[in-house]
């Protein structure tokens, strides 16, 4: 049974889509009708797909499978962070880090070098270096900070994404395709779901919707945890 009503979703602002000049074709299937020439998604078929997508998670949480959470529009990087902070979990709300996915090995090497060069840092050992030495690698830490923070606890490939606006994250979605990492996304009329295994049609510049979609998300995720122990 969908855990979202239609009015919840609708006063959300989950129901509006693009105009019909942007719909991709084969989002056919997740409008309900046009108004003020924006689309109108069908919200018992974004409710149905979240609770299909909700037991997927539910399952993973159960497993303890890794789930990386990315959205890096303006809209979504705020809930995408605090989701990933609640559960623990990686996320990207920044910039997509080209070969995160694809070329893991080059990626876990850089984060070997990170967690060595703060070790470095915490024992004192920096002090041995020459100011201007000590100065250039601080100013790396801040780097690999900015770069690698929110995916510092990925430790081999995650066992799924959940994707705010595919169309926005195109490279991670391509990633995710080559290696054969289902997806869970947030899209909107303009986007194309095939591929995608727990797609859900809704509003993804709406605050209000992401923050409520990734709720229902990160709550199924919780509960498959709790069953685990």
């Amino acid at each position: 049974m969908p855990s979202i009503t239609e009015k919840e979703l609708f006063e959300a602002g989950a129901h509006i889509g693009y105009s019909k000049s942007r719909r991709h074709p084969k989002m056919n299937n997740f409008i309900f009708g046009t108004r003020n020439n924006m689309e109108i998604f069908d919200l018992t078929l974004t409710a149905e797909k979240l609770a299909g997508a909700e037991e997927f998670l539910k399952r993973l949480g159960k497993e303890g499978g890794a789930v990386l959470w990315v959205g890096t529009k303006p809209a979504a990087k705020e809930h995408i962070l605090k989701t990933g902070q609640a559960l623990g979990q990686p996320r990207v709300a920044e910039r997509w880090l080209g070969g995160t996915l694809t070329n893991f090995k080059v990626f876990e090497g850089r984060l070997l070098y990170w967690a060595n060069l703060e070790n470095e840092a915490k024992s004192g050992e920096f002090e041995k270096y020459l100011k201007k030495e000590k100065l250039l690698k601080e100013v790396e830490l801040r780097k690999l900070e900015r770069m690698f923070g929110g995916i510092k606890s990925l430790k081999a490939l995650p066992a799924a994404l959940v994707v705010v606006d595919p169309l926005e994250e195109k490279t991670a979605m391509s990633e995710a395709r080559r290696k054969r990492i289902p997806v869970v996304a947030l899209l909107n009329t303009d986007c194309n779901p095939e591929g995608i295994a727990y797609p859900i049609p809704v509003n993804d510049n709406s605050s209000a919707a992401i923050a409520l979609i990734l709720g229902k998300l990160k709550e199924a995720y919780e509960a498959g945890i709790k069953e685990k122990s």
